[in-house]
């Protein structure tokens, strides 16, 4: 099975009866960089594009400082996550942690099949499932490895993490420059699958 035949396969899926589908997955085995986020929300399942909101608004064009036409173009990111999915709202409002049968299904595999030059995880529950028992500040704060290649570690750039950024001012002064550049490396480079 090819990587286009597991995402055709992955888009069925329909194990999780409280969830907001069908599956979204994003990219293609030539992808720079593989984004790997939380779970999709409500609105990138309308449009079938991730980090279509004011999460997304921070990460692209704040953060990344890149527009959406590099952000979706498929040669550049792959974007998936922990659950692929919306996981539907709690009793209080907030959205649902990802159910990790999606990831534990599908995620390991999936990134198997792609030879980035930077993997980048945003936000704790995925950094908790591909780095079990790490440090996440310690993780935001150097580069890693994902499966022997190079990967950043981001908080999530929802508006309701405002206390996060509070907290560690130190993120967008001193650590966000250097991610950007890696990512800014990345897409001008030759992919390793080339």
């Amino acid at each position: 099975m090819d990587l286009v035949q597991y995402q055709n396969k992955l888009r069925l899926c329909r194990r999780c009866k409280d969830v907001v589908g069908p599956p979204l997955v994003l990219g293609n085995q030539k992808a720079k960089i593989v984004h790997i986020s939380q779970a999709p929300s409500r609105s990138a399942i309308k449009n079938q594009r991730s980090f279509s909101d004011k999460s997304g608004e921070r990460l692209k064009y704040r953060w990344y400082q890149i527009s959406d036409k590099q952000f979706y173009n498929p040669d550049n990111f792959y974007i998936t996550s922990i659950a692929h999915c919306f996981p539907g709202k709690d009793k209080k409002g907030a959205d649902k942690k990802a159910p990790l049968i999606c990831a534990l299904t599908w995620l390991k595999k999936e990134i198997s099949y792609l030879k980035p030059k930077l993997f980048v995880i945003v936000g704790k529950q995925a950094t908790e499932f591909l780095f079990p028992k790490k440090d996440y500040r310690n993780l935001i704060a150097r580069n890693q490895k994902l499966n022997g290649i190079n990967c950043v570690v981001l908080p999530h750039p929802s508006p309701v993490n405002i206390k996060w950024f509070k907290d560690h001012p130190e993120f967008e002064k001193e650590r966000l420059p250097q991610i950007r550049l890696l990512i800014h490396q990345a897409l001008i480079s030759e992919s390793l699958a080339d």
